[in-house]
């Protein structure tokens, strides 16, 4: 098997046209997966590009499309998330059919094995979650997703609802990874998500780490927390490489 990838911004399809994305595509014919990066609310930014890169270097296919594409195409990353977040983020129905059209772009290549999973950050761990819901995937990773439980306060800047009971419907294994420090989500939240799980007897693992509060896998924020980055990046690597192939 070949280490090579070639990472690119590209078009994907979607049930109503056309997005842009950015892969990061494995060089080899061994079948493999796929994983569907959602970046977070700051946007189609280069950290978010670093990740994809990185499921590619781990042997995955990996897109991520710009969720805010139709609000700002071809804008700066910065003034894109600006326009998305006064429009009130990206809708839930809008995000499940790019989701959709990165996992049916990931099932397409010669080299897929069929199966992807979806990954997201801050904002992008709830919508890793409605996509486990909503998308035809085979795992999701939600890291440090706000409001995928509890009650989305009033002025809140994204028009957003709680998940809540919706996750009881989740199609996929759900691996969870939380900061005991952080507000959002909360421990109480995170032990909703938890119980609501294990109620529907649904597949799921959850990790929270001491000392760590939200981002602390972002490697240019003063949040990071290498040691349960460290940690974290490992329990990825084994989800997925349970349930999307080695």
């Amino acid at each position: 098997m070949s280490d090579a990838f070639l990472s690119q911004t590209i078009t994907i399809g979607t049930g109503d046209g056309e997005i842009e994305a950015y892969a990061a595509l494995v060089q080899d014919a061994a079948p493999r997966g796929g994983v569907v990066v959602i970046h977070h609310m700051p946007g189609y930014d280069e950290p978010s590009k670093e990740i994809t890169r990185r499921f590619a270097a781990m042997g995955y296919n990996a897109v991520m499309p710009n969720l805010y594409w139709r609000d700002a195409p071809g804008a700066a990353p910065d003034d894109a998330a600006a326009t998305g977040r006064a429009n009130g983020g990206v809708p839930d129905e809008r995000l499940t059919i790019d989701v959709q059209g990165g996992a049916d772009y990931l099932r397409s290549l010669p080299n897929s094995n069929g199966k992807v999973g979806t990954i997201g950050y801050c904002s992008g761990g709830r919508q890793s979650v409605l996509a486990a819901i909503t998308v035809d995937v085979d795992a999701a990773v939600d890291c440090y997703g706000a409001y995928v439980t509890g009650t989305v306060p009033e002025g809140w800047p994204l028009k957003i609802n709680a998940l809540n009971e919706r996750v009881t419907e989740a199609r996929c294994p759900i691996l969870g990874l939380f900061g005991k420090d952080d507000k959002y989500p909360t421990q109480e939240q995170v032990a909703e998500f938890e119980k609501l799980l294990t109620d529907a007897g649904k597949e799921f693992e959850f990790h929270s780490y001491e000392d760590a509060g939200h981002a602390f896998f972002a490697v240019d924020r003063p949040s990071f927390r290498p040691e349960a980055a460290k940690d974290g990046w490992a329990r990825i690597s084994a989800f997925y490489g349970k349930h999307l192939g080695a």
